[in-house]
């Protein structure tokens, strides 16, 4: 995270920097375009473009350490070891938790179905089932969804 704030930083620092010498380089030339303006705003340009870059990667970033916590989050809410709050039990009441691995199993499962859908290969869930053994464990008979398939 530490690189990224300072790549952030650095790319930032030497656009304004860019930005002053091309304003500078203009008011020099009293407003005519000159060589050494176009070079200015040339330079202005590609550190515009590199700022932005750095901008993408830093969204990029926190994107992924969106999904990450959340991530975390979900597995710790269905396996039990989210912090209770004041007068709330961590899981539902009457539902028992669930394993991390078993979470994990159906959220390749699911992940795997929207590939198959998305690439349209229109051969469901048996093919997908089969093309991806591992992301179909057998179906948890607490849940009554999973029974009857």
């Amino acid at each position: 995270m530490e690189s990224t704030v300072e790549a952030l930083s650095a790319a930032y620092d030497e656009f304004v920097a860019a930005a002053a010498a091309a304003l500078e380089a203009k008011e020099q030339s009293g407003g005519q375009k000159t060589p050494v303006t176009d070079a200015a705003l040339e330079v202005f340009k590609q550190r515009w473009e590199l700022f932005r870059v750095a901008c993408d990667q830093a969204e990029e970033f926190v994107e992924s350490m969106k999904q990450r916590i959340g991530s975390e989050c979900l597995v710790d809410e269905a396996t039990g070891a989210a912090p209770s709050k004041a007068g709330r039990p961590a899981t539902a009441p009457g539902i028992p938790p669930i394993s991390a691995v078993r979470l994990e199993q159906m959220s390749k499962a699911v992940r795997w179905l929207v590939i198959e859908l998305q690439h349209g290969s229109g051969a469901g869930a048996a093919a997908a089932a089969a093309a991806h053994p591992h992301a179909s464990a057998p179906f948890d008979a607490r849940f009554s969804e999973d029974a009857g398939q």
